[in-house]
């Protein structure tokens, strides 16, 4: 069975739970309780931020939050947000698709930190908070019930897990509402033919800044294998997809562009005008796709017989 399969594997860690946590309202403060019940595919029993999404539970390790109490803070378990604090797990060396069991209760982490939108009560007291860059989110695989104590098994993720994938469209018409995004269902369409897990589809104007943001939350906290963009890759002066991904990209992939311009060109003259560029930052491969539904259809055909083994060798599952 898929919920116990990770315990035939050896842990990378053991700890136990230090305190559990939660809200029954959004936007007030957790307080803890000895017992929760988990719910598959929702989050713990009761708590204000549970739902059918991908941050289900959040988790901090109980020696991070001990390191602001010895500074003198008088901080109440759940005071960062978080539904459950560890003990003995070095929660930052996991990664997206770690497990995490507890009893029959399995979790699988989803995203690495978040973005912090306010500062909140302890920022404002020290300058700092540890929840955006060293908390995890988590959501139910196989739900139980958890008490105060219980121990705690990490594991690494499945190395043979389906590939993961976002996908972001540029267009100023499609944000303003004025045209239906036709690319961005397309290829999500065509991945999920592919076996490929699509995590996200954002719909963005054209422009860098947002464009660049959305990049660089999506490879680092939720570490997708892949982010297709499409549109905003030509000579507008508001086509600037290709210059936002250089510029969160650790490394150019000069190769994935050439291919796919010398297969175009077979098609069309036209397909020399087209500015795509591909990179890769830390473990997420970024591809630029055009605008037009047709021609990123004919992309994908050229890219996705290969991008599987990139995707392997960025996950440590294959050598060059």
């Amino acid at each position: 069975m898929e919920d116990r399969e990770d315990k035939q594997k050896e842990p990378l860690a053991v700890g136990r739970v230090a305190a559990l946590c939660r809200s029954d309202v959004k936007g007030t403060h957790k307080y803890s309780i000895p017992e929760a019940e988990f719910i598959a595919d929702f989050g713990m029993e009761g708590d204000a931020h549970a739902g059918h999404w991908h941050r289900q539970v959040s988790l901090l390790a109980r020696e991070r939050v001990d390191t602001y109490r010895a500074k003198g803070m008088n901080l109440a378990d759940g005071a960062f947000g978080e539904n459950v604090d560890t003990e003995s797990i070095d929660l930052t060396a996991l990664s997206v698709g770690s497990r995490l069991a507890i009893g029959e209760v399995l979790l699988e982490v989803t995203q690495i930190g978040k973005n912090c939108h306010g500062h909140c009560p302890i920022f404002e007291a020290t300058g700092d908070c540890i929840m955006p860059r060293e908390g995890i989110f988590a959501k139910v695989i196989a739900g139980g019930h958890v008490k105060t104590g219980d121990a705690i098994e990490a594991f690494a993720p499945d190395p043979d897990r389906p590939y993961t994938a976002a996908i972001i469209t540029l267009s100023d018409r499609a944000f303003a509402g004025e045209r239906a995004d036709a690319s961005g269902p397309l290829i999500q369409e065509i991945l999920s033919d592919q076996k490929f897990d699509v995590t996200e589809t954002i719909l963005l104007p054209d422009g860098r800044e947002g464009l660049e943001k959305e990049l660089i939350r999506l490879s680092d906290q939720r570490q997708v294998d892949i982010i297709f963009t499409t549109g905003g890759t030509g000579f507008s002066d508001r086509d600037q997809t290709p210059e936002a991904t250089a510029a969160v990209c650790d490394r150019l992939t000069p190769g994935i562009p050439e291919a796919i311009r010398a297969a175009s060109m077979q098609i069309t003259p036209k397909a020399m005008l087209s500015r795509q560029t591909a990179g890769i930052r830390k473990h997420t491969i970024i591809i630029n796709l055009p605008g037009s539904p047709k021609a990123c259809r004919e992309d994908l055909d050229i890219v996705l017989p290969a991008i599987g083994h990139g995707i392997d060798v960025l996950r440590g599952n294959s050598g060059e």
